[in-house]
């Protein structure tokens, strides 16, 4: 507990991870009183929800590889990064009292597979820290004298912190407070904000009724994935997703949806190719299918012949005309680079994430607005996507660190701690 007298407070809005670790940082200057405001009952309910199936932290690859997920926003993600990393991260949850371990995937993962220990752990300790909260109060922007503006069950209050940490989160999973509703209020304040969009989505395909009615949910296993877009950026990995009653989703449509969903805000679709065989070639596929059919059914034949069954062999169906399917050279190629074509993204409250946000550009080195002196931005509310596996906890753990950090400066610049 902080035992010298205040001399400036700081006000932290959300209670995702982002903002915790930002309190976490300033309730270590003892002469900052910090008060965190969230909208919800609780804080960090989407990080709960994050680590409903097992709390994926952070990922174990070399250090330039995980940089490289953040794609264009590598240059602006990388100095954070460097400051607090995957490692740093196993290091602090070691030092809540949660031991970490790497999955056969190279992601990071807390041993007991739960959000919950840590979360209580880490309020255990802010709380200890001085760090007061405030729930049930959500931010509507700020007085014409600049004090914060909260709607509470109590009725309206009006906070005049020395500095301000924003950490309000993206668009998605408005239920769980992420909704977007702080980016009318920065733009009206002058702060550049790119429009918040889906990241790690599914998408919508054109399938037919019979095709959805008998396969919505079943899952596309041991495939590849291959896209092109109409720029040349390629990209192909080995996994699985899932066909939906709309289209499809999963990891391996969320590793690329930030390059499908740009190419169809370009050009109105976009078209990605599925090996459902990547282990058969081409030439051992033709073999096999080059056997007469008889009187069996396509698919008992493509089940005796190459062993391709379920989702697989409806995805032949709802997308090769018969005269493909019965060509041995066709339906080979076909099962090799299938196409798949997509027309939208779902929609943002469904994604996992959210792309655009505050600009880089908006911010100072130490993510202070520039058109607002002494408020500074954190976590999935900055223009930054990053795929799953641990890469965009990470990144909002280190931003909220380094905004922390950046308030310090800031106040010491001022005189005002010391």
């Amino acid at each position: 507990m902080n035992t010298q007298q205040p001399s400036a407070t700081v006000a932290i809005i959300g209670g995702g991870p982002a903002g915790l670790m930002a309190a976490e940082i300033l309730s270590q200057e003892p002469t900052v009183q910090v008060h965190l405001y969230d909208a919800m009952p609780s804080v960090g309910r989407k990080f709960l929800l994050a680590g409903k199936g097992g709390l994926n932290l952070t990922h174990s690859e070399p250090f330039d590889a995980f940089l490289s997920r953040y794609g264009a926003r590598r240059p602006q993600i990388e100095p954070l990064l460097t400051e607090f990393g995957p490692q740093a991260v196993r290091a602090w949850a070691q030092e809540l009292g949660v031991d970490t371990f790497i999955g056969s995937s190279g992601r990071v993962f807390p041993t007991e597979m739960k959000a919950a220990p840590l979360l209580r752990a880490w309020l255990r300790r802010l709380r200890a820290a001085g760090v007061v909260f405030h729930v049930r109060h959500r931010w509507t922007g700020w007085t014409d004298e600049g004090a914060l503006h909260f709607a509470t069950p109590q009725g309206t209050q009006l906070v005049l912190p020395t500095a301000t940490v924003l950490a309000l989160g993206g668009g998605s999973w408005a239920r769980l407070g992420s909704d977007g509703a702080w980016v009318p209020l920065l733009r009206a304040r002058g702060v550049g904000v790119a429009a918040l969009q889906p990241a790690n989505c599914g998408f919508d395909a054109a399938w037919s009724d019979h095709f959805r009615e008998r396969f919505a949910g079943h899952p596309l296993k041991t495939v590849v994935l291959h896209f092109t877009n109409t720029q040349g950026e390629t990209f192909q990995r080995r996994g699985e997703f899932v066909v939906t009653a709309t289209g499809v989703e999963g990891s391996l449509v969320y590793a690329v949806s930030a390059l499908l969903r740009d190419e169809i805000a370009a050009v109105g679709s976009a078209t990605f190719s599925l090996d459902l065989v990547p282990d058969i070639t081409e030439q051992q596929l033709y073999d096999k299918l080059s056997r007469p059919r008889g009187s069996r059914s396509f698919s008992s034949y493509m089940q005796s012949r190459i062993g391709l069954k379920g989702v697989k062999v409806g995805l032949l169906h709802e997308l090769l005309p018969p005269a493909t399917r019965n060509d041995a050279a066709q339906l080979a190629a076909a099962i090799k680079a299938l196409p798949i074509r997509l027309l939208a993204p779902r929609p943002l409250d469904e994604a996992i994430s959210s792309a655009g946000g505050v600009t880089f550009a908006a911010l100072d080195e130490h993510l202070m607005l520039r058109a607002l002196p002494g408020v500074f931005c954190a976590g999935e509310m900055l223009d930054w996507e990053a795929p799953t596996g641990g890469y965009l906890l990470t990144a909002c753990f280190a931003s909220g660190r380094a905004a922390g950090h950046g308030v310090l400066h800031w106040l010491r610049e001022r005189g005002v701690v010391s």
